[in-house]
């Protein structure tokens, strides 16, 4: 089998992840061979004529077959990229989508307006990549992230370490803002972003099947109409927000109006801003927080 080569190999995994309906089937085939070989996804083309050996071939056929099957690539060789960062991922956690990355760069974008030392907090935190993709881009800043699983806080701790930031992100176990509640009186978060469960029980039997099938459902189903998440923590969002802090929250493309809705039925926030994903859907909104008035 000396005639495989990494080039006759990724052109002949991209073919049959085309004809397997395998998401992003170039770069599942660099992400499964460069993962085999231990070889960066540069490393491929620059070894283009390098024959693979039979043991390695012997690996990489067993992990063809599962992609194949549809078993999230992300899964199988433990990381993804988010935000231009390595992050590492099992089925504990969601594998991060790009879409999440607008909930990164607005929260990113209105630090550094803000200036000076500023206080986050990173409900459904699940594998930390948006607080770890924060605290990269903004270092003047501490993170606490929550999550209610001890299996996704293990993943988002690993992450955390290999990009340095222990001293910055924090971690704790409870259900949406449960673990911060000793600690109202300490300190207010001048921004609060969340990545919660927002499919609805509809939706979720029309996913894809290597979401369905694989990726943690406490992480996506949000009830009937996707909103039972929104409808817990954003009116107890106002009490832990500084005067003029922010809440950013991710939606589904559908889902902005409602969550505007809720918003503007606390009376805490301003008119809330809706931002765009690069597929001109509604992504991310924003609320901010009014101030006090003192009569």
């Amino acid at each position: 089998m000396a005639d495989w080569t990494i080039q006759k190999l990724l052109n002949w995994i991209t073919d049959y992840f085309t004809q397997k309906g395998v998401d992003s089937p170039r770069l599942s085939a660099e992400m499964l061979l460069g993962y085999v070989l231990n070889l960066k996804r540069i490393e491929l083309y620059t070894n283009f004529d390098k024959p693979v050996d039979a043991a390695d071939l012997a690996r990489l056929r067993e992990y063809v077959k599962r992609a194949a099957e549809h078993e999230p690539v992300a899964y199988l060789v433990g990381h993804t990229e988010f935000y231009s960062l390595e992050i590492d991922v099992s089925p504990a956690v969601l594998i991060p989508r790009p879409d999440t990355e607008v909930l990164v760069e607005n929260a990113v974008g209105f630090l550094r307006q803000q200036g000076g030392r500023r206080f986050v907090c990173d409900l459904c935190t699940g594998s930390g990549c948006v607080a770890v993709a924060i605290a990269k881009n903004h270092p003047d800043c501490k993170i606490i992230a929550t999550d209610v699983s001890s299996d996704a806080l293990e993943i988002a701790a690993a992450n955390v370490a290999k990009h340095g930031l222990e001293d910055r992100i924090e971690l704790r176990q409870g259900h949406f803002f449960e673990p911060l509640l000793p600690y109202l009186d300490k300190q207010r978060f001048d921004l609060i972003v969340v990545n919660p469960p927002y499919v609805s029980d509809s939706e979720y039997a029309g996913l894809d099947r290597n979401v369905r099938d694989y990726e943690p459902s406490s992480a996506l189903l949000a009830g009937q109409d996707g909103l039972d998440a929104y409808r817990q923590i954003i009116p107890q969002a106002s009490e832990h927000l500084t005067d003029d802090g922010v809440l950013m929250l991710e939606i589904g493309y559908e889902q902005a109006e409602a969550v505007s809705r809720l918003l503007a039925e606390t009376g805490d926030f301003s008119p809330p801003q809706v931002k765009k994903d690069t597929a001109s859907r509604d992504r991310v909104v924003i609320g901010l927080k009014k101030k006090q008035v003192c009569v």
